[in-house]
């Protein structure tokens, strides 16, 4: 088995996928990147040395894509996998009643299924490897429900509870399951709106409640510390330790200080 350690990074053709695989990449891992956007792979790819990546275009929704795309890595990444960052999301912004069902569904299969079906695709070579280890993105939004983004906040408390569920599961084989959970950060996400025809979206939202936004480096400096810490979740951002924080203490005070945005809003 080869020295070098590897990471398989979904989404990786922006945001935080691209930065966390830059940024390992940049510490000597081989990194697979894989997305649906193969423009987007190219552009995390150009600046990447060359056999120190393989990439590759397929769905998180697609099990036969994850079983080429995992084959395909081990072949290059001398058939081991250290971390498998579950990664790929994305989200719809608006009233629930808003957003089409089809869109919703959208948001669950590739948010919460695209994870489980990497742990399923992913797990036989992770036991193969020592101290291997899966992080999933989960999100501040898995801490506590958030308006506007109810089935994107329910994908990402489903998420934190499986990831919890597993890291206990997997410990019998000697592989970590744990979370990266951001605060708002500049990525693509917060361009996200509901309906078609919307003309306000998340980013809108943020300017309205002076909310922090927190560049994409932090997100790949905290998945570092996922792959080598021995902590469950990683929070991302200031903003997401203090909402952590009052969710379990004030959850009261939080669900009403969010009422009264909410108010403000309509």
């Amino acid at each position: 088995m080869s020295a070098r350690k590897s990471i398989f990074v979904t989404g990786a053709g922006s945001g935080i996928g691209r930065a966390t695989a830059q940024f390992f990449a940049a510490k000597g891992w081989f990194a697979g990147l894989y997305d649906i956007n193969a423009s987007g792979l190219d552009e995390t790819a150009k600046d990447l040395p060359l056999g120190q990546f393989c990439k590759g275009v397929f769905d998180v929704r697609d099990r036969a894509g994850w079983a080429q795309a995992m084959n395909a890595f081990a072949e290059q990444s001398g058939n081991r996998l250290d971390v498998l960052f579950n990664n790929a999301g994305i989200g719809k912004y608006g009233w629930f009643e808003d957003i089409t069902p089809e869109d919703s569904d959208a948001v669950i299969d590739i948010n919460l299924k695209g994870v489980v079906n990497g742990v399923y695709a992913g797990l036989p070579l992770l036991r193969k490897t020592p101290n291997a280890r899966i992080i999933n993105t989960a999100s501040a939004a898995g801490v506590f429900g958030s308006p506007q983004l109810a089935v994107y906040s329910a994908t990402k408390f489903a998420v934190r509870g499986l990831t919890e569920a597993l890291d206990v599961e997997f410990s019998r084989y000697g592989v970590r399951v744990v979370s990266l959970m951001p605060w708002f950060l500049e990525t693509a996400i917060l361009d996200m709106g509901g309906s078609a025809g919307a003309n306000r979206n998340l980013r809108d939202q943020i300017h309205d409640t002076h909310a922090e936004v927190y560049p994409v480096s932090l997100a790949a400096q905290r998945a570092w510390d996922a792959a080598h810490g021995e902590d469950v979740h990683y929070m991302v951002g200031k903003e997401a330790e203090r909402a952590r924080f009052a969710a379990r203490f004030f959850p009261n005070g939080l669900r009403n200080r969010m009422k009264k945005q909410i108010g403000a809003a309509q």
